[in-house]
């Protein structure tokens, strides 16, 4: 089975490939492809690959090619982890937001709008040529913004273009994990929008064991959304959200927080990769032992600057190992080889939110099987949240439009609807800021 790696040259790739060398079962991926802009990133993430498979029988077959047309020929899935702009455009996404007062973050507010405008023409492309070159492939789609850019190539793709993000599953695993349940065998009643949502009950052995963590202070306070949120605040949401919903609820502190920091998050990441990649250039370095060193730097420091907020204190070990790519190889088993279970993901709505229209993408628990993944029932959201979702999905539907039509003033009216910019002539000047730095939104008009 062939798999493309789209966005193969970038750092986390080696995570996705150690979850293959573990995959021993029948219908495994033998074949690998990686596909980046940066023949140099290539190179230095096949060393790694290379590497990890030198003590493994049978290791999936690993090539590198430049060439889009080349690498997507005969994919049996297809994930897609590219990067617009690389770094250096998080890095001035974050800068222009911050310098007019409103957050940058990459798939949050401002930030996540500028990321999304100059993703959505690129991942359309990638679609349409997945549909014309190989059109029985299943894309993952991991590249952020996830929900709406696996929106924008499902209008391309249908089903057959999923979403994947770890924030659901580190949420519920940190869940059961104080209740003292098996993670694996706890269902998770999570519903939202990619970085956008809530669980609201988490089931072990049939019972819902959530309203007992929200009546303990002290259990309730003992892990990481506890300690981010506070207690008080989770107690009176009657729900546990994502992390990234701290964007939301603590904006202002959240704001000022990355405006004094001394690098934001994507100024940080870029020049740490810089530094890896550069190290790679010396062809005695060992590559494994350099990018293990650089992702446990990484994944310490995440959201650092919101836990620094919070009084959250570090990560806790538990929570430093990612997660994504466990979700990309479970996908990928269930569809190839039928054995179905049971996964949050990025999926088309269809009657699963009765608020949002059939073709908005949600993030949701699916049953997977050898057909895809298909949404379950929940129950409606609260009204708090609800506004939320439909507030953030409305921005999303302005970010498609804008990147259809290349209207600028589609542009203005998507950054002015979001909750987290509060003028419209802040979103002009966003608009002109970001046009300024991104010679990939260029197409505004």
């Amino acid at each position: 089975m062939k798999l493309t790696i789209l966005g193969g040259g970038g750092f986390r790739v080696p995570l996705v490939y150690g979850a293959l060398l573990g995959d021993r079962g029948e219908g495994r991926v033998t074949e690998v492809v990686l596909h980046d802009l940066d023949a140099g990133r290539l190179s230095a993430v096949t060393r790694v690959l290379a590497e990890q498979a030198a003590q493994v029988a049978d290791a999936p077959e690993v090539t590198a090619t430049t060439d889009l047309d080349e690498a997507l020929r005969g994919a049996d899935f297809v994930f897609s982890a590219i990067r617009v702009g690389g770094l250096e455009g998080r890095a001035n996404d974050e800068r222009v937001a911050l310098a007019e007062g409103v957050l940058g973050q990459e798939t949050v507010g401002a930030g996540g709008i500028a990321y999304g405008l100059r993703t959505v023409p690129v991942a359309v492309d990638i679609a349409q040529r997945v549909a014309r070159l190989a059109p029985d492939a299943w894309v993952i789609n991991f590249t952020n913004p996830a929900g709406l850019v696996t929106e924008a190539m499902s209008r391309h793709l249908g089903d057959r273009v999923i979403g994947i993000c770890d924030s659901p599953v580190g949420l519920g695993r940190r869940i059961a994990r104080v209740l003292g349940g098996n993670p694996k065998e706890a269902w998770i009643d999570y519903v939202g929008l990619n970085h956008l949502g809530w669980v609201r009950g988490l089931h072990i052995a049939g019972r819902d064991e959530l309203p007992r963590l929200l009546a303990d202070p002290d259990l309730l306070g003992s892990f990481e959304e506890g300690k981010l949120f506070g207690v008080e605040w989770l107690q009176s949401l009657g729900a546990i959200p994502n992390e990234y919903l701290h964007y939301y609820y603590f904006n202002r502190e959240a704001v000022r927080a990355y405006q004094q920091a001394e690098k934001t998050r994507g100024a940080f990441l870029r020049d740490q990769q810089a530094h890896f990649y550069e190290e790679m250039r010396n062809p005695g370095a060992q590559a494994l032992d350099a990018w293990d060193r650089t992702r446990a730097e990484r994944e310490a420091t995440y959201m650092a600057e919101n836990r620094e907020t919070a009084g959250a204190g570090e990560r806790d070990a538990d929570d430093l190992s990612g997660g994504y790519e466990k979700v990309a190889l479970a996908l990928m088993r269930a569809i190839a080889r039928d054995e179905r279970t049971t996964l949050i993901l990025n999926v088309r709505n269809r009657s699963t939110l009765s608020v949002l229209d059939t073709e908005a993408v949600i993030e949701v628990p699916c049953l997977v099987d050898a057909n895809g993944a298909h949404p379950v029932a929940v129950a409606p959201l609260p009204d708090h949240a609800t506004g939320l979702v439909c507030a953030v999905k409305a921005v999303e539907r302005e970010v498609l439009a804008a990147a259809e039509s290349g209207s600028r003033t589609t542009a203005v009216k998507a950054f002015a609807l979001h909750p987290l910019v509060d003028s419209v002539n802040v979103a002009r000047r966003l608009v002109e800021g970001y046009t300024d730095v991104h010679p990939g939104l260029a197409y505004l008009k």
